[in-house]
């Protein structure tokens, strides 16, 4: 099956855990009412998404997949759009009550501040 470019391939996922400690360690933080956004620079010109959903924060496994479907989603919409960044996406306690919707509306300003932003690789 061939792949648009709103596709989410494998090559578009933070998947190592060394890439997810270099950002927890080293990276810029935004947050809004139901996430936190971790971006940092990568050496490509395409962005990737990794994602932190834990139980504290939504302990139903529905909840969390439905975080994760929306913000794959959003991201893979946007992907194209956003440049060279390894971002990864925190839920805050606001999340697993907020309806799609609004998740959606806050993804959206993310995406809006970081296409803003110039990456430039460290």
């Amino acid at each position: 099956m061939a792949r648009g470019p709103a596709s989410f391939p494998r090559t578009a996922r933070l998947t190592r855990p060394a890439e997810y400690r270099r950002l927890f360690a080293g990276a810029t933080r935004a947050t809004s009412r139901c996430l936190t956004v971790l971006v940092y620079p990568n050496d490509t010109d395409s962005a990737r998404l990794g994602l932190a959903i834990s139980r504290k924060i939504a302990p139903h496994a529905v909840t969390r997949n439905r975080l994760k479907r929306t913000i794959r989603e959003s991201f893979r919409r946007h992907r194209s759009e956003l440049g060279g960044w390894d971002i990864v996406i925190q839920a805050r306690p606001a999340a697993a009550a907020a309806s799609n919707r609004d998740l959606r509306a806050e993804l959206e300003q993310h995406w809006t501040r970081l296409r803003r932003r110039p990456c430039v690789p460290s």
